[in-house]
């Protein structure tokens, strides 16, 4: 079992404590800086802020933020060598509206794109540093700096508009890269459906991660059905009171513990630089590790249930593949 990170493969249980949806770099991409609580480009604070992850026992995490749209490869690649944590990054498509006017990721058919993410997880991804460190030139293994994962999204009307075609280019990567994907939803809306469509094009249901269902915890048994399809919930809506303390967060996860979806859950924080303690944020990356896991178990969850939360499962749902065939081979 091997995942792909910025530094090369590695087997998936070294990964240690691992958080399944994080940004460590966001560029400003749109015009007018776009929302600056997304934005994330200090190289030295991401790095402080890795830092006390590390110290909190934190192993490996997945930067969620794919190419386009603020993503900076080079800048992973040394924040990962720089802070001894294992950084998955992601190819593929966000939402939309984070890209400019007038984006190739716009313009681009399914062909292409399907190939532009293949060859990111299997060759190098396009970005390169500022000269920070070494961009997308040879990481310490003798490798490019690849993906690990295809980032996918939909929005609150879910297969509509541009996102078939977006989604369908993501699926031909993750089957012909061996990679998974890890799926933005809006509170989970057209989960069930997506699940559907990615069905028929191939992708096998344990290559799906779902993103921030947990944003809507108050009924579980739509997040039951969503799991017995056999995709991976990722829950990240904790230490946000926005959406709903994590008291409610506890309950929904005990209750999806309960009726026998542990092996189906991964967690994460989906910080943004609001959230990230070095750049003078709420709860830093640390928090899971310091605050939310021994609430968990404090509130009856088994070592062995967190162990599964944020080691095990994470191990299963970011492996790499065996390809079954290159895009025009």
């Amino acid at each position: 079992m091997a995942v792909r990170t910025v530094r090369g493969d590695m087997p998936g249980e070294e990964l240690g404590h691992f958080q399944a949806h994080e940004h460590l770099v966001v560029r400003p991409v749109l015009p007018g800086g776009g929302n600056a609580e997304l934005t994330v480009d200090d190289f030295d604070l991401s790095l402080k802020e890795l830092d006390l992850y590390r110290q909190a026992g934190g192993g490996s995490l997945c930067d969620a933020q794919p190419g386009g749209c603020g993503r900076d490869a080079g800048w992973l690649a040394g924040l990962s060598r720089r802070s001894g944590i294992n950084i998955i990054a992601s190819t593929g498509f966000h939402k939309l509206e984070y890209y400019p006017p007038g984006h190739w990721i716009e313009d681009r058919g399914e062909d292409e794109l399907a190939g532009l993410f293949q060859r990111e997880v299997t060759q190098g991804m396009e970005e390169v540093g500022d000269g920070l460190d070494s961009g997308n030139g040879p990481d310490p293994g003798g490798g490019q700096v690849r993906a690990g994962v295809i980032k996918a999204a939909l929005d609150r009307d879910g297969l509509k508009g541009p996102y078939p075609r977006l989604l369908a280019a993501a699926a031909r990567a993750s089957v012909t890269s061996g990679a998974p994907i890890l799926c933005h939803t809006e509170r989970g809306a057209g989960a069930l459906e997506l699940v559907r469509f990615m069905d028929g094009l191939g992708v096998k249901r344990e290559r799906l991660i779902l993103c921030h269902l947990d944003r809507r915890a108050d009924n579980p048994g739509f997040h039951q059905e969503v799991a017995a399809t056999g995709v991976y919930l990722e829950y990240d809506t904790i230490g946000r009171p926005k959406y709903h303390d994590d008291q409610e967060e506890i309950r929904l996860i005990s209750e999806m513990v309960e009726t026998g979806f542990e092996d189906r859950l991964l967690l994460g924080l989906d910080t943004t630089r609001a959230r990230l303690k070095a750049y003078g944020g709420r709860i830093g990356l640390d928090y899971l590790l310091t605050v939310f896991l021994p609430r968990l178990a404090a509130e009856g969850l088994s070592g062995s249930i967190l162990t599964k939360l944020v080691r095990t499962n994470p191990a299963r749902a970011f492996e790499i593949k065996p390809a079954w065939r290159p895009l025009g081979g």
